[in-house]
């Protein structure tokens, strides 16, 4: 069986969620014996082999604008794709719903992950909104199979577009701390500090966290981990902040260096707020943190609603911060059981495994496609 994905950056290109999506779950089915190919952005690699592990890589050119760059790639692999003999169309990112106006021309079987409710995050204003919103929509009337990452998107496609979706949720690692002493560049020790993890944007509420954090008047610092790639007035109003408790890492490329930073804090706070199931919350249980996360229908479905977190509202984390600054003793269950939800339910090996399921319903359809 040939599968094709198309809609990330590339393989073995890290950059975001859909990266490390593909660069966990391709390996593992070709492992199972799928053919996997991967259509990535050709300018991003200098070099370019045909393949890396056992994955076909194919590099295709796009509009070298931050709007365009993503759908113009997507549409050039979509017509490379359909000429040729897949079995699956994979597509990351609902902006790529629009394309399954061509794969069902060319009567190629074709799933969409979703990901999350990219029509109401702050940073798509207007058109962008609509753009997204549209695409998704058209999705779930071309594409043979939406998947949606956690039920609680699932819910969110019935309501809004009245159709169905296979939930197949994202995956982390299990880790351990193996170097504390690389949090002494910021002067940190462990459990003296909460991390934040995330883009300097309006739907990760950085912003509020750190408004929260000061009221709290909390003695542990706060290290906020994440930037924006770009001027952004939002991100830089952030960064003007001055509070001596407050440390701003930028971006950390080395996964040694944020590994130690996930494992050694007090406490995650999560304040991602449009996501189905989310990467850096999944991978702060993978790290045995203790959470304080924004309280959302998503959110507390990774948590298992009260089991493996605390919740806090828009205007009354600092509440909970003072709650927990002097008290360790509430964090310290949510540290001892907080990996034993990713062996629950969230391990990369379940994730290929329900991928490897689809595939092969989705290819044994072929002659029920039209």
């Amino acid at each position: 069986m040939k599968i094709a994905i198309i809609g990330s950056r590339g393989y073995p290109y890290v950059y975001s969620g859909y990266e490390t999506f593909v660069s966990e779950v391709a390996p593992r089915l070709t492992e199972k014996g799928i053919e996997i190919h991967v259509y990535c952005h050709k300018q991003l690699f200098k070099e370019k082999p045909e393949n890396v592990k056992g994955i076909y890589l194919h590099y295709i050119p796009c509009l070298k604008t931050k709007s365009l760059s993503q759908l113009s790639n997507s549409f050039l692999s979509t017509v490379h794709a359909v000429f040729h003999n897949y079995d699956v169309l994979l597509y990351v990112n609902s902006a790529n719903g629009i394309f399954g106006v061509l794969t069902k021309l060319f009567r190629k079987k074709t799933a969409i992950n979703v990901d999350g409710l990219e029509w109401l995050r702050p940073k798509w204003k207007g058109l962008g909104a609509k753009v997204f919103y549209f695409s998704s929509k058209m999705a779930t009337k071309w594409m043979d199979e939406i998947i949606t990452d956690a039920e609680g998107m699932r819910q969110v496609y019935l309501k809004e577009f009245h159709k169905d979706s296979t939930v197949i949720a994202y995956g982390a690692n299990l880790g351990k701390s193996k170097n504390p002493q690389l949090l002494e560049q910021w002067n940190l020790k462990p459990h003296s500090y909460y991390l934040v993890v995330g883009r300097l944007i309006p739907d990760n509420n950085a912003l509020i966290i750190i408004q929260e954090f000061i009221k709290s008047a909390a003695a542990k610092k706060l290290v906020i981990v994440g930037d924006v790639p770009y001027r952004d007035k939002y991100a830089e109003n952030i960064k003007m902040i001055n509070d001596e408790r407050i440390i701003f890492t930028g971006y950390i490329t080395n996964s040694d260096v944020l590994a130690e930073l996930y494992h050694n804090c007090y406490s995650y706070i999560h304040g991602h707020e449009f996501g189905g199931t989310n990467p850096t919350l999944l991978k702060a249980l993978a790290y045995g943190c203790a959470i304080l996360a924004l309280d959302t229908v998503f959110n507390r479905e990774v948590l298992n609603d009260k089991e493996h977190g605390f919740y806090f509202t828009k205007n009354n984390l600092h509440h909970l911060i003072a709650d927990v600054d002097n008290n360790e003793t509430l964090l310290i269950p949510l540290r001892a059981k907080a990996k034993q939800r990713i062996e629950e339910n969230y391990t990369w090996e379940k994730i290929t495994a329900q991928y490897f399921h689809l595939f092969y319903k989705l290819s044994n359809n072929k002659e029920n496609r039209m």
